[in-house]
């Protein structure tokens, strides 16, 4: 059985349906391993984040 990236972000609490078909398809060829880091990186940031601040919308476009 081949590994299914988005399902395992899916599983791990991030917001997957959220994104842009575009930006799933990005997501859906990462190794287990990307998925791995990229769920810890998120734990830890939720670990020291401030509970009080839900986010900001502030779009960055690069050249």
């Amino acid at each position: 059985m081949t590994f299914d990236a988005l399902a395992a972000l899916r599983e791990a609490g991030n917001p997957v349906d959220m994104l842009t078909p575009q930006q799933q398809d990005v997501l859906s060829g990462l190794t287990e391993e990307e998925v791995t880091v990229l769920n810890s990186v998120r734990e830890r940031l939720e670990a020291v984040s401030d509970a009080d601040v839900e986010g900001h919308s502030t779009a960055i476009k690069l050249a």
